[in-house]
This record gives structure tokens, sequence and C-alpha cells, in this order.
């Protein structure tokens, strides 16, 4: 884990990379990962069986999906979508998200997708 002392800027991780749905690490808060990732459009459907996801918007707007509802949030919203329960994060426009989970958590959860991420690079 490559750990630096001192403040995480924001503004300054998120401009070290242009990609969407790759999410990136940028700090460890006891077995939590705290991560960030820049989402536009669909993901896939997925729930993490063993652990809540936390989801925070720093800049744009990020749509929940649930089968029975929708959780919509602007920048400085926080959702924790509790653990077991089937989710879609949906992104028109381009999002800044940060997520809270436990070190190891797949992005895709039980999903089976392309853009699962094993590993995600620290930043």
């Amino acid at each position: 884990m490559p750990y630096e002392p001192g403040t995480i800027n924001l503004a300054d991780k998120f401009s070290k990379f242009s990609e969407h749905w790759s999410p990136k690490v940028i700090g460890q808060l006891n077995d939590l990962h705290i991560k960030i990732a820049k989402i536009q459009g669909e993901f896939v459907w997925h729930s993490h069986e063993d652990t809540d996801e936390l989801f925070m918007v720093n800049k744009g707007r990020l749509t929940i999906r649930y089968r029975d509802g929708d959780a919509r949030l602007a920048p400085g919203d926080i959702h924790v979508v509790p653990r077991g329960v089937e989710h879609l994060p949906v992104a028109e426009e381009e999002c800044e998200i940060i997520m809270i989970e436990p070190a190891g958590t797949l992005n895709t959860g039980n999903a089976n997708d392309d853009r699962k991420v094993e590993d995600p690079p620290w930043i």
C-alpha cells in the first residue's frame, strides 16, 4: 500500500486520470479502502453480498437504481447501498464519485462484467 502522510486533495487525485468506471484507491481507513472514480453512462446490475457500499458525489449527478425505485445524488450527497441489495449506478453526464468499502471489494460485486477491477491502483 503506497502511503503518503498528509492531506488528500480530491481535485488533484481526480486530475490524474480520465477513464470511466475504473476505481482508484486514494486512502485506507482500517480495513476500508477510500476509492474514487469517474463514471458516465450505465454500469451493471450487481450486489455485494457481504458489505454495504458508501457513495459520495464530488461533481455531477449520480442515480443509483434499485428494482423498486431510484436514489438521486447531487454534489455533496452521500448514499449507502445496503449489503445484498441489487443496484445499478447511472450517470447521464460525467460524474466524480468517492466510495468507501472493505479492501478487496469488487466494483462489479456478484456480476461478471468486462469492467471488473480486481486490484484497483493507488494514486
